[in-house]
């Protein structure tokens, strides 16, 4: 299984790991948390169940810091930092990106 932070790492670049991606149902922020890196979180996608993938990377530090705004994010260093996001739906015949244009 590949995660967000192997691609991450092979081009030396961080990710913040307070940041997960979620499931999507009936509420928006649903469960499963889906964390972007390597872990010992146990846990299946199952079939039909919709879910995101969302890391942000950064050229520096991992650590983010929440501007007063309540909604502005930097890294603790200031370094630059970008934030994707796909929605992804699990099929019988794999995994399908509905965010894919």
């Amino acid at each position: 299984m590949l995660f967000p932070s192997d691609h991450a790492d092979r081009h030396r670049y961080g990710v913040v790991r307070t940041f997960v991606g979620h499931g999507v149902g009936r509420v928006f922020h649903a469960d499963p948390v889906v964390l972007h890196y390597r872990n010992r979180e146990g846990g299946r996608m199952k079939l039909n169940q919709t879910f995101t993938i969302e890391p942000m990377l950064t050229m520096g530090s991992i650590n983010p810091v929440m501007w007063d705004d309540d909604w502005t994010v930097v890294t603790e260093d200031g370094s630059l930092s970008a934030q994707f996001e796909h929605t992804i739906l699990i099929t019988e015949g794999g995994a399908e990106i509905l965010t894919q244009c």
